[in-house]
């Protein structure tokens, strides 16, 4: 695949909608139509990639436990062989759904050492040499994996080998992992979700930045939230009077960030992405700064209103 003559996007591609046909995305069956066979899904994943990358995506982030993602992601690398790009992906979670919309639980966490080992042959049977950066998926305080001698030591084998490392974090605890992580001096990459609803990490993913770390901003849309499909009469009028879309204005406020190194777009359709890359045109003012600031809501609303979103 030649390179694209777009200038590289600080917009990379999350797989979490792409891999599986069951997620908490607000529209997400709907951006996925009839065909949600796996041979249907591996089509429309190659579909967003070729997309992304001709529009200057070089950043693409799975994990284990989102279905498919890493196969999908995989074969299109092989096929395609793009240059210039960053590959990450997650271990930490297993994937329990089946293919199935209605499971309960769709995915569980397993931070053990065994889990890592076996994930991190499973990761890298799928997507080689290409694999930059592995991260621990959605750390927390309660999960103790920070404080994992045993996976500690693995990972650290696995930077050493050439592999960066990196943490993700989620929940209300984002800042107290964060600043766990940076004790640690252990990480290269943090991964956290920041959006103009949940802003509780900002403190910690300065201090990341300026340790060194390479920021993700994962959920800058809100699951959906702030991407037209909730009501926001705020959000939807700033963005028509900025010329762009409610999910460009939403994105745009997290690459305005100084400390944001990649912002992730999840979207599951090249409309989706092609109006997510709109971002990378809007001039992020202060105006906008003051105008929606009263979208931020209480962090531990936030992961409240989240836990309660159906799938699909």
């Amino acid at each position: 695949m030649s390179g694209s003559q777009a200038a590289p996007a600080r917009i990379g591609l999350g797989l979490a909608a792409l891999g599986r046909p069951g997620y908490l995305n607000l529209g997400h069956g709907a951006d996925l139509g009839e065909d949600r066979s796996v041979e249907g899904m591996r089509r429309r994943a190659h579909e967003v990639l070729d997309a992304a990358y001709e529009a200057g995506v070089r950043a693409f982030d799975a994990a284990r436990s989102y279905g498919r993602a890493e196969e999908f992601l995989g074969e299109w690398l092989r096929l395609r062989r793009p240059q210039d790009v960053v590959v990450s992906s997650k271990w930490g979670y297993v994937y329990t759904a089946g293919w199935r919309v209605d499971a309960d639980p769709p995915e569980v966490k397993h931070h053990d050492v065994d889990t890592l080992r076996r994930q991190i042959g499973e990761t890298r049977g799928l997507l080689g040499d290409w694999l930059a950066l592995y991260q621990i998926h959605s750390a927390t305080p309660e999960s103790g994996v920070l404080e994992d001698d045993a996976v500690l030591a693995e990972l650290a084998a696995l930077r050493a080998s050439g592999v960066a490392v990196g943490v993700t974090v989620s929940g209300t605890s984002q800042a107290e992992t964060i600043g766990r992580a940076l004790e640690l001096e252990a990480f290269d990459s943090v991964q956290a979700t920041w959006n103009l609803h949940e802003r509780a990490a900002e403190g910690a993913l300065e201090r990341a930045h300026a340790a060194g770390l390479r920021v993700y901003v994962k959920e800058a849309l809100a699951n959906g939230r702030l991407a037209g499909r909730e009501p926001s009469p705020l959000l939807g009028e700033a963005a028509a009077d900025a010329g762009t879309t409610p999910d460009a204005l939403a994105l745009a406020a997290a690459l305005a960030r100084p400390w944001a190194g990649v912002v992730l777009s999840g979207a599951a359709s090249v409309p989706t992405l092609r109006s997510n890359l709109g971002a990378e045109a809007v001039a992020w003012s202060d105006e906008l700064e003051r105008r929606l600031a009263p979208l931020r809501e209480d962090s531990a609303a936030y992961w409240a209103r989240r836990s309660g979103l159906r799938w699909n």
